[in-house]
């Protein structure tokens, strides 16, 4: 009963449920039609308030991108993927996997969103190639973690507000992360979804003749470096310089959690130091960046266009 309930939201959600951009031109237009009809706004000075505030929040946007693009770069560092790779080879049965899948997604989106995002499909990947499981689920208990990332440490509202200088800091003030985050009904909350979660994708579990089985090819390695290579190429490839600057910034989170607080952009820091350490090597940052580029910017703006193809 349970799974024909989930064939049938399936099913739903295939066909009524847009792309995001849409829930976002619907949005816009509700708020024109609400600042039309309620506010008693002109079009023309609609026009101008939409055109005016338009760009009011770039610096929260850039930050949010950085949340994504540094997320992504600590996820695909070898110590990541090494630990990923442990987790997945403990994995014996589908629905273990399942729940195993659920419980490392949703504490990779706790910590941060964007790590969590790939984090979560690094380890389905990796879990389907050690046990014969069904993907479709497999990637949805990946994408489930994401339930608790507002609740988390990269929670977009409670590290704003906690954040000096954020954009309604004169209508609320600061609101440390003490009140939102850390507070015990939140916490609570999440716990209740930890153990809640996992049940219900576990129930969710095909039998093995209604299982889409798919095995993921082997992750590639890049190259190591020639021993012909230039000067630039050794900079590029040496760890000194870059794991010190990355070292120096650890050396500053430390000083500033020993009286500071939790915000976006000490997040966001955090998990670029983090980054720059575990990649070791400029030419493995810039690579990780060249990736998030093209797996992530794309996205930022987009429309599924493959869906209006026959099938």
């Amino acid at each position: 009963m349970f799974q024909r309930a989930t064939r049938c939201s399936v099913r739903l959600v295939e066909r009524y449920l847009p792309d995001a951009y849409v829930f976002v031109l619907i949005f816009t237009a509700l708020a024109a039609i609400a600042a039309l009809t309620i506010e008693r706004s002109s079009p023309l000075e609609l026009v101008r308030y939409w055109g005016t505030g338009f760009w009011e929040l770039l610096g929260f946007l850039m930050q949010m991108l950085l949340v994504l693009v540094t997320g992504f770069i600590l996820a695909k560092t070898p110590p990541v993927k090494r630990g990923l790779t442990w987790l997945a080879s403990r994995c014996r049965t589908p629905r273990n996997a399942i729940v195993m899948v659920t419980l490392v997604a949703m504490a990779a989106n706790w910590i941060n969103w964007g790590f969590g995002l790939v984090i979560g499909a690094l380890f389905a990947r990796e879990v389907a190639r050690h046990v014969r499981v069904d993907y479709r689920l497999l990637a949805a208990s990946a994408y489930s973690g994401f339930i608790v990332w507002h609740g988390g440490l990269s929670g977009s509202i409670p590290l704003t507000i906690a954040t000096d200088g954020h954009f309604m800091q004169d209508a609320i003030g600061l609101i440390p992360t003490a009140d939102t985050l850390f507070a015990p009904v939140n916490l609570l909350i999440i716990a209740l979804l930890v153990i809640a979660i996992p049940l219900i994708n576990c129930a969710m579990t095909p039998s093995e003749r209604d299982s889409v089985l798919f095995t993921p090819p082997e992750d590639v390695d890049a190259p190591p470096l020639a021993r012909d290579a230039s000067p630039a190429e050794r900079l590029e490839h040496g760890w000194l310089l870059s794991v010190s600057i990355g070292v120096a910034g650890l050396v500053y989170l430390a000083d500033h959690f020993i009286g500071g607080g939790l915000n976006l952009n000490i997040v966001n820091y955090a998990f670029l130091m983090l980054g720059i350490v575990l990649r070791r090597t400029p030419a493995r940052l810039l690579a990780a960046l060249q990736e998030a580029r093209r797996r992530i910017l794309p996205g930022l703006l987009r429309r599924r266009v493959s869906r209006a193809w026959p099938r």
